[in-house]
């Protein structure tokens, strides 16, 4: 569609916003929320900013059933700002594993360094300070600060986007109607209270106006809502057509001495997965097999010569823009002095050590098939 048609699109629907009873959507919302809201770790947290913004940060791209034992575990280890800004970067992106998109975790360190050298420790309460904090944009900055602070600022996340754009039959993808969708729910925000509102409208998108066979008969907003009306609440939000994710087919070493002590490096702080452990390798290359390819990238990355073995897995993992094979095969150290050519750090480990080192979650896939065959070799 073009920028055209949505612009014009975008007109008709936002004549037709003005049937919107804003005062019944509250009302009704903030009843339903009442009886139905969840009970959640972190809400009734009014006077702890620190800990909603731990939950906050948690729960970007990642679903609450998820983040639950993550954030019971978080506080456990980092129970305040200030035990959180003095602690080891390894040991913060330890506590994260497994949580997925670590720039989070990282940021997360980072703003609490801020925080305490520019706030004394006490989380800011103006959005223009929080949305200076790294890892913190403007749904993030909302949920922050109208759960903790009460203040009348809205929020749209992936939930309060769908619950809108079905609301109101929006007739363009999300992703196109972004400021109109944000003008919308600064218009619905319940300014006495904002806290319950923010938190019941994305409690209805998590549990009611689900992306799949939403429950609309327990919606209370079902009367209102104009994809119901129109039979189009399965059709809606409208998606643009996905473009294919591109694939990567990696060579991965898990190298041995003589010791049989197995060698790790950790990642730039800089990209995708900064500042984790690995095993080392990189993309095959046309016409390259893998056998080669895990020898040329070793050469290159280490500066040393190996000996590729036998096969230990192969694995395909999913990242936001693209998606990997792993395949990973034992090797035997020949020669050379390892050197941190492509990375920040080189380590030889014993397989009972490796637990130490926070790792991605297909490099987890392959300490278990490590630990699998050292099973079945007993």
């Amino acid at each position: 569609m073009s920028d055209r048609r949505s612009s014009l699109k975008l007109t008709d629907w936002e004549t037709r916003l003005s049937v919107l009873a804003e005062s019944e959507l509250r009302r009704s919302l903030l009843a339903w929320y009442r009886q139905q809201g969840r009970t959640l770790p972190w809400r009734g947290e009014s006077s702890d900013a620190y800990k909603i913004w731990i939950s906050e940060i948690m729960l970007q791209q990642t679903q609450v059933k998820t983040v639950i034992p993550y954030y019971q575990r978080w506080l456990k280890r980092f129970p305040t700002v200030e035990v959180l800004a003095a602690a080891d970067g390894q040991t913060v992106l330890k506590a994260w594993e497994g949580l997925g998109y670590y720039a989070r975790g990282r940021n997360l360190h980072k703003a609490a360094q801020q925080i305490l050298e520019r706030y004394e420790g006490k989380f800011p309460d103006s959005l223009e300070a929080v949305l200076k904090l790294p890892g913190v944009g403007r749904t993030t900055a909302g949920g922050i600060l109208s759960a903790a602070f009460n203040q009348p600022i809205s929020i749209l996340d992936g939930n309060v986007k769908r619950v809108l754009a079905r609301l109101s039959a929006l007739p363009i993808p999300t992703a196109k109607a972004t400021n109109a969708l944000w003008s919308l729910s600064d218009r619905l925000l319940d300014r006495a209270n904002p806290r319950d509102f923010n938190q019941a409208i994305m409690d209805l998108g998590a549990t009611v106006c689900t992306p799949k066979n939403p429950t609309c008969l327990l919606c209370p907003w079902q009367q209102q809502c104009q994809a119901y009306s129109q039979g189009l609440q399965s059709q809606l939000p409208m998606k643009e057509k996905a473009k294919p994710l591109p694939h990567k087919n990696i060579g991965v070493a898990v190298i041995r001495n003589e010791r049989g002590h197995i060698l790790i490096d950790r990642r730039l702080d800089e990209g995708l997965l900064g500042g984790l452990w690995e095993f080392p390798g990189g993309k095959i290359e046309e016409n390259e097999t893998v056998e080669e390819c895990i020898k040329r990238e070793i050469l290159e990355e280490l500066g040393i010569e190996i000996e590729v073995r036998e096969h230990l897995i192969t694995l395909d993992h999913a990242y936001t823009h693209f998606r990997i094979t792993l395949n990973v095969h034992y090797c035997r150290y020949l020669g050379g002095e390892p050197q941190a050519i492509e990375c920040q750090e080189i380590r030889w480990v014993t397989l009972d050590e490796i637990d130490q080192f926070p790792f991605p979650k297909a490099n987890i896939r392959i300490i278990e098939a490590l630990r699998e065959q050292n099973l079945k070799s007993i």
